[in-house]
Parts: structure tokens; sequence; C-alpha cells
């Protein structure tokens, strides 16, 4: 090959080259001070990956979550040197991982929800009291189980039975001796003559004088026998007539029930 040949390859040598590398530099980016000295100019990504490094680690994030940052870090490194050894689309990728890494380094925490303390259980209140039994039933009255009046004639203003009446006296003893333990009830009663009050006085004697005399001639238990003047209030006869006054004045005897 003559020398005019070759100089005119060696020109178009130098222009293909010229322009390659006036194209490739648009690609192109100056290194960092940190990288090998001698390689000025490295594709975008590797050095976009550092300056991303820089402004994470200036934000703290190699303190706030240094396993992760140191990761990513020695993933750009990993980068370069793969870089060097010709594998440029491949240390190109590496890089690109690296800053989408570094983006997201400590991502924020989710805020715990706060729930609220829980509350003790209050206490309930205590029952309330039972209540009071029901007072006992009282008990049910006496039932009169037999029953004899006597009819004296008591002397005017007089408690005092007389002798004419004895006989009379003695059926009532005979009467009381059959129920044996039995209550006796005695109701004294009187005419209309006299007033209310001075009736009832006097029939409550009478009831007594008849009381004594069955404690006496019965042996009756005084606390058996129970007396109760009525005065003139329970007629069983027309206290207009003698006869019928004679009726009222009477003594009723009661058997009764326990």
């Amino acid at each position: 090959m003559n020398s005019v040949v070759l100089r005119r390859v060696l020109i178009l040598v130098m222009v293909i080259f010229s322009i390659s590398v006036l194209t490739g530099c648009s690609h192109m980016e100056k290194a960092p001070q940190n990288r090998l000295p001698g390689y000025l100019y490295y594709h975008k990504p590797l050095p976009e990956a550092d300056r991303t490094l820089d402004a994470a680690r200036n934000a703290g994030k190699d303190k706030e979550c240094p396993a992760e940052f140191d990761m990513v870090n020695a993933t750009v490194d990993k980068a370069y040197e793969i870089y060097m050894a010709c594998r440029t689309k491949e240390a190109m990728k590496m890089a690109q991982e690296a800053i989408d890494e570094t983006k997201a380094l400590c991502p924020p925490k989710p805020v715990a929800e706060m729930k609220p303390e829980p509350q003790p259980e209050p206490t309930p209140p205590p029952p309330p009291p039972p209540p009071p039994p029901p007072p006992p039933p009282p008990p049910p009255p006496a039932k009169v189980i037999d029953k004899m009046t006597l009819r004296v004639n008591f002397d005017f203003d007089q408690a005092t039975i007389c002798s004419s009446d004895k006989s009379k006296l003695d059926k009532v003893v005979d009467f009381v001796k059959k129920y044996p333990g039995a209550k006796i009830k005695l109701d004294g009663h009187t005419d209309s003559i006299g007033t209310e009050a001075y009736n009832r006085k006097l029939s409550q004697k009478r009831a007594e004088v008849v009381k004594k005399y069955l404690m006496k001639e019965a042996g009756v238990d005084p606390s058996k026998i129970s007396t109760v003047g009525r005065g003139e209030s329970n007629p069983v006869a027309d206290n207009k007539t003698k006869e019928g006054r004679f009726q009222n004045r009477r003594t009723e005897i009661l058997i009764l029930s326990e």
C-alpha cells in the first residue's frame, strides 16, 4: 500500500473515531473524584448511582438502616468493577438497580394505630339484699266448738250471783268439764237500763263473777278463761218488756278451739 492510500485510511479512521467520541460523550459523564484516576468519563447511570448514594448518606440513611445502605454501596462498587471489565450493559443495569434501591432505603414505618388502653371492667354493684321473709300468717281465730248461755237475775247495780241461781251455775260447771283443758270465753251482757258506759262495766264485772265460780267449782285454770263485757250492745230480746230485759241479762259461755 502506497503512502497516499495509507494516509487516507488513517484520516478515515480518525474521522470515525472522532465521530464516535463526539456521539458517545452525549451519553457519558465525568467520573466522580473518588473513582480510579485515568477514567474521566463514565456512562451516566454510574455517576448518578454515586450521587444518589451521597444524597442518602447526607439524609442519614447510612445510620438509620446501615445494613441496607452498605448492600447498595457494594452494588454500586460492583457496577463500576463490571464496567471496567467492559461489560457495559450489565454494569448499567446494575447501576440503575442500585439507584432504585438507594431511593427506597429506610421506608417510613407505618404509624401504629393508637389503641385505647383497655379499661378495667367496672365492678358490678353488689346484688340487692334478699327481701325479708314475710311475717308468719296470724293464727286463725279460735272457733267456737260449743256454746252455753247462762241467764241469771243479778240485783240492780250488783254483780253477785243469787243463791237461787246456783243450780244454773252447776249446769255450767258440768258443761265446762266436758272440755278439759279447753279455752273458755265469757261474754257478759246487760239490758238497756242505765247508760252505755255503766252497762259495759257492769257486764264485765258479772263475767268476772262467773269466771271465779268456774275456777273454784270446776277447777278451771284461770289462764284458760277470758272475759269480755259487752254491755247492752248485743240484745237478744226486746228491752221494752220485762221478759225481754231478762233475756238480755245473760252471760254466754263459749268453748273455743285451740
